[in-house]
């Protein structure tokens, strides 16, 4: 387990553990439901990597992403996971479905 996987979940294979994040926004105008953020968040292409299963990208010279980095990921990838250790929400994905890595900031 990573030093940031403090989740209780433990990738598998080629599974990779990602905690969605929403991108800052410069002005906020409307005022949005905490359970609708929540979805789209989840909904949300960006993530950070938690954890990375050991075979993950085993075919491939060097690996995508490592612990830690700012990623795009396939929309709808992966499954949905509930921590149960810290009870935060994220999502399970395939390896390939990690398509770039973000510039920190973005």
């Amino acid at each position: 387990m990573s030093k940031l996987n403090t989740s209780g979940l433990k990738p598998l294979g080629r599974a990779i553990l990602v905690e969605p994040y929403e991108a800052a926004t410069k002005s906020e105008t409307i005022l949005i439901l905490e359970s609708t953020k929540e979805r789209n968040v989840m909904l949300e292409t960006r993530a950070v990597v938690i954890d990375v299963g050991p075979v993950a990208w085993c075919e491939e010279p060097t690996p995508r992403a490592k612990v830690g980095d700012r990623v795009l990921v396939s929309n709808m990838a992966g499954v949905v996971a509930v921590g149960p250790l810290d009870g935060k929400r994220y999502r399970v994905i395939n390896d390939r479905d990690v398509f770039c890595g973000l510039v920190e900031g973005v």
